[in-house]
């Protein structure tokens, strides 16, 4: 018999590395936790590798986990596109302004595919500082921003918390007494939280790099300079810690979504939006 990938355990397994946990993902998903670990079980039989490391700190994406989850993601984003934009011929401009992490991950192939649905609309990806995103959402250059809720230019639509995980640089001491630490330059709630959590449990630190974008606190994990807190999505299969005991463990992000008053009932816009929504 050929193998095949149902939708129902894909979600449950991207749900899962997207929560951190097989308890928090049950209750996203609103399953029980035997429930959803079943569904797990069944989804890695199929695969024939483990997908999900597990500890009592929760579950992070095994190598193949890793390499499985852009095509879960996509599927699952795909299956959703299709069933509510077949027989819509959308048109027109929608600016979408995203948190730099979120526009280096798999969301970016999610906006590709909407617009590849719709070749008559027009789908703008903007990165920018706080005060240039605001400015471009009251000039309605950017119609919808996914960011950190502190970081938003409007009142959010709709919130969601997301873990942060370490990215771990090779060969880098753990036990290392200061911790070895990579930040991103720019001031935000994020930088602020992961320093207060080695603060609170009195863990040592120092900074040895910095800097104003995800490449370059990327760049510093592959040479090997330190630790450094980043999104699930962004963390490649090197830099994943195995050792959850190793480091305290790390606040939530709270992302959430702005939309610009002037564009409800705009159904490019509405379409967008739901693609997000799906996805994140």
């Amino acid at each position: 018999m050929a193998r095949e990938l149902e939708i129902v355990l894909l979600r449950s397994f991207v749900t899962a590395v997207q929560a951190g946990s097989i308890s928090r993902a049950a209750a996203t998903l609103g399953h029980t936790q035997p429930a959803l670990s079943q569904q797990l079980r069944r989804l890695e039989s199929v695969v024939g590798h483990p997908l999900l490391h597990r500890s009592p700190a929760g579950v992070s994406p095994t190598r193949a986990g890793e390499e499985l989850l852009p095509y879960a993601e996509r599927i699952l984003s795909l299956s959703a596109q299709a069933l509510t934009e077949t027989g819509r011929a959308l048109t027109g401009h929608c600016g979408v302004g995203l948190l730099e992490d979120l526009a280096a991950s798999r969301l970016s192939q999610a906006l590709a595919d909407l617009a590849r649905l719709h070749p008559g609309a027009t789908l703008e990806v903007l990165v920018l500082s706080r005060a240039a995103m605001r400015e471009a959402y009251d000039a309605s250059r950017v119609h919808l921003v996914l960011d950190e809720v502190p970081d938003l230019p409007g009142a959010p639509r709709w919130t969601v918390r997301r873990p942060l995980v370490w990215a771990i640089g090779q060969d880098v001491d753990l036990a290392a007494d200061p911790l070895p630490v990579v930040l991103f330059s720019n001031t935000c709630a994020w930088r602020t939280s992961v320093l207060e959590t080695l603060e609170r449990t009195e863990r040592r630190w120092r900074m040895v790099f910095e800097s104003n974008s995800l490449v370059g606190v990327l760049a510093a994990i592959r040479a090997g300079l330190g630790v450094a807190a980043l999104m699930p999505a962004n963390l490649e299969p090197a830099m994943v810690c195995h050792d959850p005991d190793a480091l305290p463990t790390l606040p939530d992000v709270e992302l959430g979504l702005a939309r610009h008053p002037r564009t409800e009932g705009d159904p490019l816009v509405d379409a967008v939006e739901t693609a997000l929504r799906q996805v994140v």
